[in-house]
């Protein structure tokens, strides 16, 4: 049975911007934001964005490499910025761009950015087709012909392991 090809969408249409404030249970003993919660806090915001470019049920396939370029204490605000950088006919990748703002002071640093590939998935697990993403603006020109340039990448990886 041959699916039909979902509407392309803006960029826009599933972008989102989310914040938390660190807590003490996110932290280590040092005061320092687990790792492993900024990783939640990115799928989570990462998998809302294909949610809503999709409309379907989503999963993560992928989380490209997540280098912290700073550390994010207790008290901070963590904002992720997240939007779709690419899509192909049974994937995307959603780029997250991870902030962390000292609420006294308003300095703010960009500590980490990942990108994450998803899948949409009908009620059986088969994949169903993704609406193309059509940037808006020289930025998110930028991010889909980077996000092209990683689908590229991770497909030869892919054909390396056979």
């Amino acid at each position: 049975m041959q699916q039909n090809k979902p509407e392309s969408k803006k960029t826009s249409e599933s972008s989102l911007e989310s914040t938390y404030m660190v807590m003490p249970e996110h932290t280590n003993p040092r005061g320092y934001t687990f790792g492993g919660t900024i990783m939640a806090w990115v799928d989570i915001t990462a998998g809302v964005v294909a949610f809503r470019h999709c409309r379907t049920s989503v999963v993560t396939a992928s989380m490209d490499e997540l280098s912290f370029l700073y550390p994010v204490n207790l008290g901070d605000l963590v904002t992720l910025k997240a939007s779709v950088n690419f899509t192909s006919r049974h994937s995307m990748e959603v780029g997250v761009k991870v902030l962390a703002e000292n609420p006294i002071t308003g300095e703010s640093s960009h500590t980490a950015t990942a990108y994450l590939t998803f899948v949409s998935l009908d009620k059986n697990g088969k994949t169903l087709p993704i609406a193309q993403v059509i940037p808006e603006t020289d930025e998110h020109i930028r991010r889909f012909e980077a996000g092209k340039a990683r689908y590229q990448e991770r497909l030869n990886k892919r054909k390396k392991r056979g």
